[in-house]
């Protein structure tokens, strides 16, 4: 009695199983232990111009464009870098300079350098 109703209860079981692994998970939580305030910098809308402290104490200025970006870094030299790819509004780039915004935080890489943190 006890083997049939294991098979009965896997028969019925089983295919919930599979259906519930199929489901998008397109709003599940970030894993990690992300508390409110990193919930919050997410959901931050990167303004039109803002300046970023990074982590080498320089300071840079990106002008948010949408389909490009206008960087004013800290030694006064200026970059027009376009999204990347072209549907994109936090990655933006060209040749070997790229810069990534993520809620109040940018990600500046310039070839053959090490990337640096900035924050706003």
């Amino acid at each position: 009695m006890a083997l049939y109703r294991t098979v009965r209860m896997t028969l019925v079981l089983g295919p919930l199983l599979v259906a519930a692994a199929c489901v998008s998970q397109t709003n599940a939580p970030k894993s990690g232990n992300a508390g409110a305030a990193d919930a919050a910098a997410d959901l931050t809308p990167q303004p039109r111009t803002a300046t970023y402290n990074c982590a080498d104490g320089g300071k840079m200025t990106i002008e948010n464009l949408g389909t490009s970006v206008h960087v004013l870094g800290p030694d006064g030299t200026s970059e027009d870098l376009p999204a990347s790819p072209a549907n994109q509004s936090s990655r933006f780039g060209q040749a070997h300079d790229a810069i990534v915004i993520d809620g109040r935080e940018a990600l500046v890489m310039k070839g053959g350098k090490t990337p640096l943190a900035c924050k706003r």
